[in-house]
């Protein structure tokens, strides 16, 4: 019999090779572009090119709007030159120095550049949507990128500040650069965890600290249950699930901002899911096992550690998006007679389930139609890129999904830090948030790939085409109350598409948009100054409700929506009852767990 290697044909050879080559070719590139893809970038520019081209009309129009900025931008040098002129409202030029020639002249034809552009990049007939959207945002990162204020001969602060510190600050800024290089260059995919610099922020110390123990623990999860803080608590515990693009202490940070020291401290009996940091062994994982073998399990283990019947969930992020298909997908199960279940069913959801006592999402997506910022990395070439780049690696890293993080928010995050940062000298300001955003985590190939594919692609969820367990998934099967929230200035999952819950259930919904970003404004604590919220409820087949209408129409609430949802939560629980140590006996090794201190390099 021929080995497999022998029955190979001459042409399938050839293929294999030429696939061998277009691969090694398409990741290298890939890496020159800084993980796009070149393709889908030359695509979208020659689209928005080749009609500016067919359009004469409109290039008189951006030729006349040019000299009118020109002579703007002239214009505008005397005012700025003015003693009494207002500081200018964008943060790079709040510096006195911009006032002075010729610094004035750099920052008015700067921003002149910049005005024109970005008109440019504005919708051309004809041009697709994706295109546009790639094309604007793209013009305005190279915008960024190019400001005066990045360079230090052209940023008068740099100059001042060198001044006033005899040249300290560049000194200091040059260590703090080389300091990031050799971190970076340093930074090896089998570098050990151990090895790694620490965090500022301790785990188990200075966060995650609210004393627990981890009760239920798998291949891709650990379940901690908190000790009770009250002589009371209410019957019904409160299981969260966080994303798997992050540890789980986003929502258990310091003790004075812990969400879940304020729930255990409100009476609450707490569940959180900490995720485990996969390795390249984990590369075939998939959704399916996230939502069976991660939210499904710890709803059953919730129930067996607690004894409740009933559980009030909690998802955030992309853990939100996981709990909408798991309730959807048991709100299916529960509505045929006498819950019977299909051989899948039986297979991946665990048999003895608690009934839902309400799903709240925290800046969780459902329908992906409109996903902002994040939508520029999103077409058939940049997925076909990146899922070359996670077959090699059997993951995605954590310092790429940073990466891409950072990227939406370039100005602030990555030129206006290097500025402030190695042009000025100013090391980063240390606080819990920003130690937990340094504690990356990774996301298994397959699982990653399906989740962008499926989701933010094709949009399935919403359409009603995603399959678990055998079935499509539906939110309308969820028929028990629903808190969502959502925050004012988020990048990752705008407040508008969140919104969209209404679209897709016919239950209770009780809508929260909260003042923040995604991570800040989810971590507000009571207390905190400048927080405030809108909210409203909309009961069952009540109809909808235009978002900027509901927006304009809600009363702003001053203070945190922690405290909003905390009265929503104990108005569909029990009589509270008496609270209850963690039994010995289901103790596996005390909070924060194990899987969190995990570390990679990368």
């Amino acid at each position: 019999m021929p080995s497999p290697i022998e029955s190979i044909t001459p042409r399938e050879a050839q293929r294999q090779a030429a696939r061998a080559l277009d691969a090694s070719t398409q990741t290298q590139l890939a890496r020159l572009f800084g993980g796009l893809s070149p393709v889908a970038l030359g695509l979208a520019h020659a689209d928005w090119a080749l009609h500016l081209m067919a359009s004469p009309g409109r290039q008189a129009v951006l030729a006349q709007r040019a000299v009118e900025l020109s002579l703007q931008a002239w214009r505008n040098l005397g005012v700025a030159a003015a003693p009494d002129a207002p500081t200018d409202t964008d943060a790079r030029f709040a510096h006195e120095g911009w006032k002075q020639w010729p610094f004035n002249a750099l920052k008015e034809g700067h921003k002149a550049l910049d005005a024109w552009w970005r008109e440019a990049a504005q919708q051309e007939e004809g041009v697709s949507r994706h295109h546009q959207h790639m094309v604007r945002f793209f013009t305005g990162q190279a915008l960024d990128a190019v400001s005066p204020s990045n360079w230090a001969f052209t940023n008068p602060e740099v100059l001042h500040t060198a001044r006033q510190t005899r040249g300290r600050s560049l000194q200091e800024g040059w260590q703090l650069y080389l300091k990031d290089l050799r971190e970076q260059l340093g930074a090896r995919p089998e570098t050990p965890g151990e090895a790694l610099e620490p965090l500022e922020y301790a785990v188990g110390r200075d966060v995650a600290a609210t004393p627990g123990k981890v009760v239920f623990r798998n291949h891709l999860i650990e379940l901690i249950r908190y000790s009770p803080s009250t002589d009371k608590v209410h019957p019904e515990p409160v299981l969260i699930v966080p994303s798997c693009i992050m540890k789980y202490y986003i929502l258990d940070l310091s003790p004075h901002n812990s969400m879940v020291k304020y729930l255990v401290g409100q009476g609450h009996t707490v569940f959180i899911i900490s995720w485990r940091n996969p390795d390249a062994e984990d590369r075939d994982l998939k959704m399916q096992d996230y939502l069976s073998t991660g939210v499904l399990a710890a709803m059953a283990a919730a129930k067996a550690s607690s004894g409740a019947e009933r559980l009030h969930t909690m998802g955030y992020c992309l853990g939100g998006t996981f709990l909408a298909i798991a309730a959807a997908a048991l709100g299916r199960i529960a509505r045929r007679r006498k819950g019977q279940r299909t051989a899948k069913e039986k297979a991946l959801v665990p048999d003895d389930m608690p009934e839902l006592a309400s799903v709240i999402l925290l800046a969780a997506q459902t329908d992906f139609s409109e996903p902002g910022e994040l939508g520029v990395f999103i077409d058939e070439a940049q997925l076909a890129t990146l899922r070359q780049a996670m077959h090699e690696r059997g993951y995605l890293s954590g310092r790429q999904m940073g990466g891409s993080f950072q990227f939406l928010a370039s100005r602030s995050l990555v030129w206006s830090r290097n500025t402030r940062r190695y042009l000025l000298g100013e090391d980063d300001a240390s606080f819990d948030l920003m130690s937990w955003n340094a504690d990356t985590t990774r996301l298994p190939a397959r699982m990653h790939s399906e989740y962008l594919t499926a989701l933010f692609l094709n949009n399935a969820l919403a359409s009603g085409q995603y399959r678990f367990a055998g079935s499509t998934v539906a939110l309308m099967d969820i028929h028990v109350p629903m808190m969502v929230v959502a925050t004012t200035r988020d990048h990752v999952s705008p407040w508008k598409s969140v919104y969209k819950i209404h679209l897709q259930t016919d239950t209770h919904v009780t809508f929260v948009l909260a003042e923040g970003g995604h991570n800040a404004g989810i971590v507000s604590e009571p207390g905190r100054p400048r927080r405030s919220y809108q909210v409203a409820s909309v009961e069952d087949n009540s109809g909808w409700i235009d978002p900027d209408e509901w927006k304009a129409q809600t009363p702003v609430v001053p203070g945190s929506w922690w405290e909003a949802m905390q009265s929503w939560i104990r108005e569909r629980s029990g009589k509270p009852i008496a609270a209850q140590p963690i039994p010995a006996a289901q103790a596996l090794c005390d909070a924060p767990g194990t899987y969190v201190l995990t570390r990679y390099a990368d």
